[in-house]
């Protein structure tokens, strides 16, 4: 059964340099816009943080929430959310493939490119799906090094 995921997207986001953006067909994955006056009840959903507990297939039967922004503007996000959403994350040892240009240093060292966490947290629940990568420019680096992760 495929995961259901939902993904808010800050409305600065880029699409054209979003890295979801070929994944906007699926029908497993709804995205939303966090335009003004946006709110979602994350109640019952796991949402993808870096400073959480880890993901694990225990976790599987609620759907994933991720927050689709730079770092810089994702309080932003944070602050559309309603409820009280289960805060998991993925490997904090795996490494972005995505080349990072931040002046201001708000990246923080785990973060991810946001298809490499998404493949990360399915793979996590025992569903991976190299399909979410299919379009990836980093993708076989970022493989690597998951790979390298893995037991």
């Amino acid at each position: 059964m495929p995961i259901q995921t939902h993904v808010i997207r800050h409305p600065k986001e880029r699409l054209s340099k979003c890295s979801l953006t070929p994944l906007h067909d699926r029908p497993d994955i709804v995205f939303h816009k966090c335009s003004h006056g946006f709110e979602f009840d994350a109640s019952e959903f796991t949402l993808l943080a870096v400073d959480a507990p880890a993901l694990t297939e225990a976790d599987a039967h609620r759907p994933l929430l991720l927050l689709d922004s730079t770092w810089r503007l994702l309080p932003r996000l944070m602050q559309s959310l309603r409820g009280a959403p289960v805060r998991r994350s993925v490997d904090p040892r795996l490494v972005t493939a995505f080349p990072r240009r931040t002046r201001d240093g708000t990246d923080p060292p785990t973060g991810l490119a946001s298809v490499e966490a998404l493949f990360a947290a399915y793979a996590a629940l025992g569903q991976r799906d190299d399909a979410l990568l299919a379009d990836y420019y980093w993708r076989d680096e970022f493989l690597r090094g998951w790979q390298a992760l893995q037991p």
